[in-house]
């Protein structure tokens, strides 16, 4: 299954891309779906077609589902509350009923890509549009799976889940009681269903566009979410240019927006693959108006992006060095930083942060250094001699 994550900065068109992408798909013969993550109906306006907490057909080939967290909450939380039912009542706590239950934040999130693991479970359709929410909220969404399951471990972690068995002979050694099965048995469903829908996003075959008006503020807005993306290891395949104006026009004001726009556009092919949407004059509505409008099409997933651990041989063992490449666009100097922490490094571009496991071949090593040359990024490390075998 292919799938195709559309974001970009708020009002740049992201639905309107999103929902032409899977219209133009469809009209060439594939089952496709268009998932979307707006609260309200915009996705049915430019389609024509209301749609809602059940995925709805919209056209010969063509779905679209915008899940509903409130029912999805609503069932999880009543289902913990039964598994809890023995705690509840010691504790004398009264039971919430599910009439009086509003989603919290993050549910929204949560209901979108549990939608995205049903869509890939189910093996109905061939491409997946997901219309992911501005930028910034799109990268808290991809991040959560990686960073709830990491939560998980560090609260529940494997060692005592496996002395589940000698629970009780440990609370009475420990004079305090431990988690009950029930408990450990909820992280580990948690963990299941966050590793499918880990595995779906990370996949060879899901890329990352970018939908952007060019511009000043859409250059900043690309420049923060590729280097954002290549942090979180997803591959940008296209950046799509949104409302591009004609380049010959009559009218002195247009001409200065239209230059200021080629100059974005030059400067994102610099990195990109850029594909040009031209304005239409008006909002699109309707399929006639989403058929005019040339997006690309899914094609096949470009080769994913890898950090590799190449090796540099100097005049003596004491030189060898290893290096970790990090591909990050758009990414400077002053706004990044780097922490070892056992077996983990944290990465910090601005105000995002990722820890990553170390590779286990430098799990042996220390950090020598590190440096930012053409938006890559290359953390060096030297073999700790107390842990390697000497070289012959």
């Amino acid at each position: 299954m292919r799938t195709i994550l559309i974001t970009g900065p708020g009002g740049a068109g992201r639905t309107t891309v999103a929902a032409a992408t899977a219209v133009a798909a469809a009209r060439e013969g594939t089952r496709t779906l268009l998932l979307s993550a707006d609260r309200t109906d915009t996705p049915g306006a430019i389609l024509s077609t209301p749609t809602g907490a059940d995925p709805v057909e919209a056209a010969p080939g063509l779905t679209v589902w915008r899940p509903d967290a409130t029912e999805d909450f609503r069932a999880d939380l009543t289902a913990l509350q039964d598994r809890a039912a023995t705690a509840l009542d010691l504790l004398g706590a009264a039971r919430l009923d599910p009439e009086e239950l509003t989603p919290l934040p993050g549910a929204e999130e949560l209901a979108l890509l549990r939608a995205l693991r049903d869509a890939a479970s189910a093996d109905e359709y061939a491409l997946v549009v997901v219309d992911l929410p501005p930028t910034p909220q799109a990268l808290t969404v991809l991040a959560l799976p990686e960073e709830l399951r990491r939560y998980l471990r560090r609260l529940l972690p494997a060692e005592r889940q496996a002395a589940r068995a000698l629970r009780p002979v440990l609370g009475r050694l420990a004079g305090v009681p431990l988690p009950a099965d029930w408990l450990y048995e909820t992280a580990a469903r948690w963990d299941l269903e966050l590793a499918a829908v880990q595995a779906v996003v990370e996949d060879r075959h899901t890329t990352v566009r970018l939908v952007a008006e060019p511009g000043p503020a859409g250059l900043d807005a690309v420049r923060a979410a590729g280097t954002a993306l290549a942090l979180r290891g997803l591959t940008t395949d296209v950046v799509v240019a949104n409302r591009v104006l004609p380049a010959s026009t009559d009218d002195p004001w247009l001409a200065a927006l239209a230059a200021e726009q080629r100059k974005a556009l030059e400067e994102w092919r610099e990195t990109y693959d850029v594909r040009e949407v031209p304005h239409l004059g008006r909002d699109p509505r309707g399929p006639e108006d989403l058929t005019a409008l040339p997006v690309p099409g899914p094609g096949p997933a470009p080769a994913r992006v890898e950090w590799p651990v190449t090796e540099e041989e100097r005049d003596g063992d004491e030189d060898r060095v290893l290096v970790w490449r990090i591909p990050l666009p758009g990414a400077t100097r002053d706004d990044l930083d780097l922490i070892r922490r056992d077996d983990e490094i944290v990465i910090s571009a601005g105000r995002l942060r990722r820890i990553v496991p170390l590779p286990s071949v430098l799990r042996r090593c220390t950090v020598a250094g590190a440096a930012l040359r053409d938006g890559e990024l290359r953390i060096r490390f030297t073999p700790d001699p107390g842990l390697w075998p000497p070289r012959r």
